[in-house]
């Protein structure tokens, strides 16, 4: 099966997302598919204001199209909201090509944090967006639920992955004092200014850069900031932690959830979505509203279990489920000539 996986969210940023949809095409081209990657650096693009490692392809639409109209995909996957996402969404409701889409992001809630322009606004534009799909793909079953009830039609399970064989569990260094550690986009929506506030024993590490990072470095001068770390020097900054604090109230999964259990390190994050899905079992970290209470209790909590309950993610089960919720464009659809051909005499502009 050829499959167009259009996404706004690519490198440069490093998150779930990105994780998520990389691993899942390395798993999808195993199974003997063609995956065809459309991402902001394949056109114009500008960095959002705020936010330099965002890439927003504005006015991508006319090539876009002509890009799928030679790709020729037997199913399309639009996983966000973007301005890649609505010119994929406008493809495929202008030649009646079905199409699903994936909900990886809270953005109406992120939007509201940083505008103020109510939460209630942006769900009416992402119903609109997401409707027009088949299906929904969204990684948690309280999230499907919640959308449920937000007026979203079609939304179905597609959960999470972890390589088990980079993040796994390393000798600590000798020390007297417990490390707690968060790793991730360091931005206001991401509430890492929870965590830096409390009263910890021992020290206080954050693996990650964003926007924030200056304020939250001069607020907090013995904090250990260390900036993005990839591969196996990342999972060895999460693996010589003592206790993973994860205080996202935003977050629709936190998949660098199950890379610290993967290394050994239990979680302490507040009773929310995300962590409420991820966190299924007491042996592996502590829920609490009172995020200090969760960091000291999942000092007391054994590291081989918090191994033994990530090595039940598997990013190959990842693949399969999104395989299945795939729309096959049919082969007997006659797809229209599209609106540059007609303007231009059947001739391809650059």
């Amino acid at each position: 099966m050829k499959i167009a996986l259009i996404t706004d969210a690519w490198r440069p940023q490093v998150n779930g997302v990105v994780t998520t949809l990389t691993r899942n095409c390395e798993q999808l081209k195993a199974r003997g598919h063609i995956v065809e990657l459309f991402t902001p650096d394949r056109f114009r693009n500008w960095p959002c204001p705020g936010y330099q490692e965002i890439r927003l392809a504005l006015g991508c639409g006319r090539k876009l199209h002509r890009m799928l109209d030679e790709f020729q995909p037997d199913a399309v996957h639009i996983a966000t909201e973007g301005p890649l996402g609505l010119a994929a969404r406008g493809y495929c409701r202008s030649r009646g090509f079905p199409f699903t889409t994936s909900f990886h992001t809270r953005f109406a809630e992120y939007v509201n944090v940083r505008s103020g322009i109510p939460v209630g606004w942006i769900y009416r534009l992402l119903r609109w967006f997401h409707n027009g799909a088949e299906r929904t793909m969204t990684a948690t079953p309280a999230l499907i639920e919640e959308l449920k009830g937000r007026g979203f039609k079609n939304p179905v399970l597609w959960s999470r992955g972890v390589d088990t064989a980079l993040f796994k569990p390393l000798a600590k260094p000798d020390r007297q004092e417990p490390v707690f550690l968060y790793a991730g986009r360091v931005a206001i929506e991401k509430n890492i200014d929870a965590f830096l506030s409390l009263d910890l024993p021992g020290r206080k590490v954050v693996v990650g850069d964003g926007p924030q990072r200056a304020e939250l470095e001069s607020k907090y001068p013995a904090v250990r900031f260390v900036g993005y770390r990839f591969g196996q020097e990342l999972a060895e900054e999460i693996a010589a932690a003592d206790v993973f604090v994860f205080p996202s109230k935003t977050d629709t999964f936190g998949l660098v959830m199950l890379e610290a259990l993967a290394c050994g390190v239990p979680v302490a994050a507040l009773p929310v979505q995300g962590p409420v899905d991820v966190i299924l079992s007491d042996k592996v970290g502590r829920l609490h509203d009172d995020l200090c209470k969760a960091a000291l209790a999942a000092l007391d909590l054994r590291p081989e279990d918090c191994r033994a309950y990530a090595m039940n993610y598997s990013w190959e089960n990842c693949a399969g489920q999104f395989e299945s919720h795939l729309a096959p464009i049919s082969r007997t659809v006659i797809r229209p000539t599209a609106w540059w051909q007609r303007h231009s005499g059947g001739r391809s502009s650059t």
